[in-house]
């Protein structure tokens, strides 16, 4: 999955999160629905690892440490950009809504337009 796709499914999972907080400031009383987003997320970024049966555990740890690595560092890069975001605008004392300072974010990384 290439960094915009994360992106953008950092951004649904945040803007998810925020519609969850709304709901339960609302109704204190009901439990939010969850979607899955975070799991899909995971499983459409992380690799399926094959590991040879007589594989040791020191072997299959590194083989493991490799291949889900990248895609690690690649998802907490995505929530940690998004969060310096948000944390800038609340820092200057700007008056943008999270939820719009997450559009700006999902624009900026659409259709591979990188800044």
């Amino acid at each position: 999955m290439e960094q915009r796709e994360v992106m953008q499914n950092v951004v649904g999972i945040l803007t998810e999160a925020l519609e969850m907080r709304r709901q339960v400031r609302e109704n204190p009383d009901r439990q939010a629905a969850l979607t899955g987003a975070i799991s899909a997320l995971l499983v459409e970024t992380l690799p399926r690892i094959h590991l040879p049966a007589d594989a040791s555990g020191l072997a299959a740890a590194d083989a493991v440490a490799e291949e889900l690595g990248p895609a690690i560092a690649s998802i907490a890069n995505c929530f940690a950009f998004a969060f310096v975001q948000l944390a800038e605008v609340h820092d200057e004392g700007r008056t943008d809504t999270s939820a719009e300072v997450l559009r700006h974010i999902s624009l900026q990384f659409a259709g591979g337009a990188q800044k």
